[in-house]
């Protein structure tokens, strides 16, 4: 049933045994129904995962809940995507209370943020993974049950799929909205979160979440926390409780350093024994791991600080091709009228000795406008071909605005299916361009975006490059600003 307002829901999973309950309260919920519900199926591997008849299911083979939810949404047609994680349990009229926030919204807002209950016993002190589970309903912009525009997914290029967990990827996408000028506000609807319960070593394993902190401080410098309200973190308290540990193993004071380091495992073990059941498994739980997490949170971030500075290094650069490579011609379809950019050939060798790797990435929606016809594209890039030499790949999105497909820069399609034509990871390519849609399709693949603006680029353009990505006055400046040349 497809009526007001325009939904989809989309579903990431693992295959929990809650999913078939909460797609069996969709399919009985009261309320304007989802135009469609769209589970991906996140295993590696796997039989095919069985489903309601009417729910459609996708595979994102194990990359990640921001690659599952990217499937999703790409695949969805409507105007609005609820995302809903698959082991929370949904009011039986939901659908209303969704379409009355919809409702609500002012016309600036992009999504909208279900409120997260997480029930917790009365009759004790909640435990680890119940606390753990419990900040979930005060944290800011989690997909646990947020509905989001397609356009502004679209415009942000969705969810970056370098983080890799369920944590900070919703933060991330969230933070790259707002920064856009859009609004996400917090609706009426209540969604109902389980505590989960994990293994012995979960708040260990969970240590690795550190390692996409130092991915959110590259990406949207060290002010993310405060932005995305994640609060101070302990990463300062666990590495001075290292460096004692450090100290104890080296010569010298080792008896003060070894006290420092009792001193702070034992004070960090006590408050997490306090705030929990004081039974023998809970407290045996909270010493063993209060001495392992402070150095596997070190660890972790330096894992992911290594990481994100490789990311530095430029080893592709992606070039749009009209008013970028070469002079722009309005649905060009002659080869006899291709003009490259001044200096633009040079510049396109000169990256060829040293070694760089160089791609196309271009819409070209003459094709579906029927203005051009795929021969005649394919004589102009040959063309292209051969006044700058041959280029690494050319990825050409052929459709219009309103084609719905999933190329079409601002999508960070294209740029993804360069990368990997030329073998080369998405965080170390530079994509140049002459459009917002040229930055931000870069952004959403998780390259380095540079904007060359020429006439027809639009002056908010020009402004929110300047806040998100690099401006440059021309090619020779956007490769030295990107650090791909001196």
């Amino acid at each position: 049933m497809n009526t007001f307002p325009d939904y989809t829901v989309v579903i990431p999973t693992t295959g929990r045994p809650a999913l078939r309950t909460l797609l069996d309260t969709l399919a009985a919920a009261e309320g304007p129904g989802p135009a469609e519900v769209i589970v991906v199926d996140d295993r590696p591997q796997g039989t095919p995962l069985e489903a309601p008849e009417g729910v459609r299911v996708l595979r994102s083979h194990g990359r990640g809940p921001a690659a599952a939810r990217n499937a999703g949404w790409r695949a969805a047609k409507s105007e609005w995507i609820a995302f809903v994680d698959d082991d929370v349990v949904l009011a039986a009229d939901w659908p209303a209370q969704l379409a009355a926030d919809l409702a609500r919204l002012p016309p600036e807002a992009a999504a909208s943020q279900a409120r997260i209950v997480v029930p917790l016993p009365d009759d004790r002190k909640p435990t680890d993974d119940e606390r753990g589970t419990a900040g979930l309903e005060t944290a800011r912009w989690i997909t646990a049950d947020m509905a989001y525009r397609r356009a502004a997914l679209v415009e942000s290029g969705g969810f970056d799929e370098r983080f890799p967990r369920a944590f900070r990827e919703d933060s991330d996408l969230a933070l790259r909205v707002v920064l856009k000028g859009h609004r996400i506000e917090r609706g009426e609807r209540v969604t109902t979160h389980p505590a989960r319960r994990s293994g012995f070593f979960a708040s260990v394993r969970a240590q690795r979440g550190n390692a996409d902190n130092a991915r959110m401080r590259y990406k949207h410098g060290v002010l993310w926390r405060q932005r995305t309200g994640a609060g101070s973190g302990m990463l300062g308290r666990h590495a001075l409780t290292v460096a004692a540990a450090v100290a104890a193993l080296a010569p010298g004071k080792r008896r003060l350093a070894l006290a420092a380091w009792a001193g702070l495992t034992g004070a960090f073990a006590a408050q997490r024994i306090r705030s929990g059941p004081t039974t023998p498994g809970e407290i045996a739980r909270m010493l063993v791991t209060s001495v392992l997490i402070p150095p596997a949170a070190c660890y972790h971030r330096l894992r992911g600080e290594i990481d994100a500075r490789r990311s530095l290094t430029p080893q592709a650069v992606l070039f749009d091709r009209d008013d970028t490579l070469i002079h722009d011609v309005p649905y060009l379809a002659d080869p006899e009228q291709v003009r490259p950019v001044d200096g633009a050939v040079d510049l396109v060798r000169e990256l060829r000795r040293k070694g760089v790797r160089v791609g196309v990435v271009s819409n070209q929606s003459g094709v579906a406008k029927g203005l051009i016809e795929p021969g005649q594209l394919s004589a102009v890039n040959a063309r292209v071909d051969e006044l700058f030499g041959q280029f690494g790949t050319w990825q050409v999105c052929p459709h219009d605005a309103g084609d719905g497909c999933g190329c079409r820069k601002p999508s960070p399609e294209l740029v993804r299916r360069a990368a990997k034509e030329l073998q080369v990871d998405p965080a170390r390519c530079v994509v140049i361009g002459d459009t917002g849609a040229d930055v931000d399709a870069g952004l959403a693949a998780g390259a380095r975006a540079v904007l060359v603006p020429t006439a027809r680029t639009l002056p908010a353009e020009i402004t929110r490059a300047r806040r998100e990505a690099l401006v440059a006055r021309d090619l020779q400046d956007a490769l030295r600003q990107a650090g791909v040349v001196r």
